[in-house]
């Protein structure tokens, strides 16, 4: 059972829960205007779980066909067969009930809006296969961590929690860009979209580089209108070198270190977010 329960959590890239969950508690604790109650960030947290969990299980269900043609994913747990199709689908459905019945415990709207949560994230898995905007729809789904994270605190949504959300959406798009650039050549001869695909490296490096800017400066405005204190600013002059950083680790002609530049930069990025709103809360 353990092996099995180790299976799932690598099909869901539990890791990667460091890029959503810390915006979370930040848009909880800008909510809260300093450290949230105890009870209130369990239920976050184990809506955060449900939804990750639903979305990346409903990802690997519906990419299952395309993730075996790829090399770089079909050692995948899925279409390597190490898990089954049935059982993916009774994980995922298990994680949105755990969403569900955590939004219940929030408040109404939480509830009310789980299902269009569920809808969004399903719905993003399928975008690839029309439009090279899929990674704005990527940005939206896990933008809904903090504005999910604002309503459970405050029952509706602040101007900065849609700022907050607006800097998730940059800077997701961006860091998939990215993630999108070592399968360029596969999503071309397979008709799949994504922006590496239809402009090229150079221009997607460019955009990447863009839509970062456009996340440090939601993330200013989120700051200007709670009013934060110096500790934040700190904070967002050290995001911004690690935005910096990042883009200096990939280039046109060298990808070697994207997955530095993928997983620990955008992990340091979300904490950076998250220590210093909480440091200058309390």
């Amino acid at each position: 059972m353990i092996k099995r329960f180790v299976l799932f959590l690598r099909m869901i890239k539990f890791s990667h829960s460091v890029f959503a969950l810390p915006f979370a508690f930040t848009a909880a604790i800008m909510a809260s205007g300093g450290l949230p109650a105890a009870g209130k960030l369990l239920w976050i947290t184990l809506a955060m779980v449900g939804a990750r969990s639903g979305a990346m299980a409903a990802n690997r269900i519906v990419d299952r066909k395309i993730d075996a043609l790829n090399p770089r994913t079909s050692k995948r747990e899925l279409p390597s067969g190490k898990l089954g199709l049935a059982e993916v689908t009774v994980f995922a459905l298990m994680s949105f009930a755990l969403l569900v019945f955590a939004a219940w415990k929030l408040n109404r709207l939480c509830l009310e809006l789980s299902p269009v949560a569920i809808a969004l994230v399903v719905f993003y898995s399928y975008t690839k296969r029309f439009t090279w905007a899929s990674h704005f729809f990527l940005g939206l789904a896990l933008s809904l961590a903090p504005l999910g994270a604002w309503i459970a605190i405050s029952g509706r949504v602040g101007a900065a929690a849609v700022f907050l959300a607006l800097a998730v959406v940059f800077w997701l798009a961006g860091f998939d860009i990215l993630y999108a650039l070592q399968d360029i050549d596969f999503d071309r001869g397979h008709g799949l979209y994504s922006i590496p695909a239809r402009f090229g490296v150079s221009r997607s490096l460019l955009a990447a580089r863009v839509f970062h800017v456009f996340s440090v400066l939601m993330l200013f405005l989120a700051g200007l209108f709670m009013n934060m204190g110096l500790l934040y600013w700190a904070g967002l002059i050290l995001v911004s070198g690690l935005f910096v950083y990042e883009h200096s680790l990939v280039k046109e002609n060298d990808l070697s270190r994207l997955d530095m530049a993928f997983l620990n930069m955008n992990g340091w990025i979300s904490m950076a977010v998250l220590v210093f709103t909480a440091l200058s809360f309390v």
